[in-house]
């Protein structure tokens, strides 16, 4: 440990966002000190042990990686592999469960024949086809500018125009995306499939006029300027591990167990760590936790939040989160309903259960009036059919497979620490309800047990997820999502606003999900705050 107390810069948080803006910094030799709070860096992006005794590594929170650019892998030499599923969907009709939609990137003749099959009406391939093709034009325009200084919503929108995508931006950015999904495609299963990416982690309705599914939408299409979903070999904490290496390899302080209880004026940063209290200074401190959780540590009460005195007043920072998380350990894959189509392509991608168009409204109205849906809309993700290596030899050859199961419209609000506990079986029991629906067998019949012969299964809401990685109101993305620009006129007259990561506080940058430009696992927000950084003072000396 670093016997240091004044550093160029200190990283509140070492999720993987933190330890990418340390391995920049620490690379154009700055002297950076990393606070985790936590045993272990790396945030939601680790895997775990999840189940005493049971030797598979889970990716406990984040699963999947599309928004991580080769630009950052490549800058900091990450070694990192990310392997590319063949299947991009299966959905099985909730009317009929021995019909499903399988969306098979290596045959697209399969794929047509699966759209008839659901009853979907003619040509809806072609139009689902289309409109993804539209989308791309604009991901793909748009994509590149994640990690350079800010567009003004005018200049995004002309960048848009040079690529033909148009007709893309009025769809995605100015109108409910819901009016476009509803107009191009015709089948409630179809329109439920794309619907999904507009409500991961987001409580929202399609026609929305604040237009937060839409955010969600986009951010969900752009990674690569494809949305391709790519499953981390060897498990979200290899991302994660990679960027702790080059921050250490580069020179970087990192502290895990270390609390932070204030962040103050000056640059200041008291913590406790190793049985003490300690405080140590820097020109800059950058956020990796949540803007709300940031504000607490520099002792903003919390009734001033929604008086606009957040670290930057954006009312998104204030956004629940919606989901339940499930995992499972499984003896084998489940035999399903529909006898054409095998486990092994069913799991492969991403499995939709109960998530029509009118079945994610109906989800919705009844969550905001209070209850858990019934039945719930649920995703599901099997990474060791992937990536094997997140289990033992031993579970590897005696067939078992993790599933991933993300339960969407579970806001917050359906959670407080008194009904916790209830709350969590009862979602558990939706999840799997909502699941066997689809099975030809019950899925608990098919759970792994560990030593102690506890059935190998985790369930997380949303106070679980605060709890564990402090993500407030457990919102995936530390508060909404903002588009990817600002608006015409905002100012973008300092480097910490032109890169997205400003606070009221010149010193004070966000660095996490919290910034402009933040969620997912993308270590976008690390880069941009190190950028702002790295611009606002001349290059080192050396020689």
């Amino acid at each position: 440990m670093s016997s240091n107390t004044e550093f160029d810069a200190i990283i509140v948080g070492g999720g993987h966002n933190g330890l990418a803006a340390a391995a920049y910094l620490a690379k154009a030799g700055r002297d950076v000190l990393v606070l985790e709070k936590l045993e272990h860096a790396g945030g939601a992006a680790v895997s775990a042990h999840a189940f005493d005794g049971v030797d598979a590594r889970l990716s406990r929170y984040s699963y999947l990686v599309s928004l991580l650019p080769r630009q950052i892998i490549e800058d900091l030499g990450l070694r990192i592999t990310l392997a590319r599923r063949r299947y991009s969907s299966y959905t099985p009709d909730p009317a009929d469960g021995s019909r499903a939609l399988l969306v098979d990137n290596g045959d697209e003749a399969a794929t047509a024949a699966s759209f008839a099959a659901v009853g979907a009406p003619d040509g809806e391939f072609g139009a689902f086809t289309a409109f993804y093709a539209a989308c791309r034009q604009l991901t793909e325009a748009l994509w590149p500018t994640m990690t350079a200084p800010l567009l003004a919503r005018s200049d995004a929108r002309a960048l848009a125009a040079r690529a033909g995508a148009d007709a893309a931006w009025e769809a995605m950015i100015e109108h409910p995306i819901g009016q476009t999904i509803r107009r191009e495609l015709g089948s409630d299963l179809v329109r439920g499939v794309v619907l999904t990416d507009a409500l991961i982690g987001t409580f929202a309705r399609a026609d929305d006029e604040d237009l937060q599914q839409n955010i969600c939408f986009l951010y969900h299409l752009i990674g690569g300027g494809t949305g391709d979903w790519d499953v981390p070999v060897g498990g979200m904490g290899a991302v994660s591990g990679e960027l702790e290496r080059a921050a250490r390899d580069a020179g970087a302080t990192i502290l895990t167990s270390a609390d932070v209880s204030a962040v103050r004026p000056g640059g200041a940063v008291d913590y406790r760590h190793g049985g003490r209290d300690h405080s140590s200074s820097a020109r800059w401190v950058l956020s990796n936790v949540a803007p709300v959780v940031l504000d607490r540590l520099r002792g903003r009460p919390a009734a001033d939040l929604s008086a606009g005195a957040a670290a930057g007043p954006n009312p998104n920072h204030q956004r629940e989160g919606a989901q339940v998380k499930v995992n499972l350990l499984l003896k084998r894959l489940p035999e399903l309903l529909d006898g054409s189509v095998g486990p092994e392509a069913a799991f492969g991608g991403t499995f939709h259960i109960n998530e029509t168009w009118s079945q994610l409204d109906a989800a919705y109205s009844t969550a905001a009036a209070g209850s858990v849906p019934s039945p719930l809309p649920c995703e599901i993700y099997c990474h060791s059919l992937t990536d094997p290596t997140i289990l033992s030899p031993e579970l590897q050859a005696a067939g078992a497979q993790t599933l991933t199961v993300f339960g969407l419209h579970v806001p917050d609000r359906l959670v407080t620490a008194e009904n916790n506990e209830d709350r969590r079986a009862e979602l558990q029991a939706a999840v799997l309800a909502s699941l066997n629906s689809v099975l030809a067998e019950p899925v608990e019949d098919l759970l792994m047990t560990d030593p102690d012969g506890r059935p190998c299964i985790e369930t997380k809401t949303t106070l679980d997820i605060e709890r564990a990685v402090g993500m407030p109101r457990g919102n995936i993305f530390h508060g909404g999502l903002d588009w990817p620009f600002v608006e015409d006129g905002e100012p973008l007259d300092t480097p910490a606003r032109r890169w997205g990561v400003a606070t009221d506080d010149p010193q004070i940058l966000l660095c996490g999900s919290g910034a402009r430009r933040g969620g997912a696992v993308s270590a976008i927000g690390g880069h941009n705050a190190a950028m702002a950084v790295l611009e606002s003072e001349p290059p080192l000396r050396h020689g």
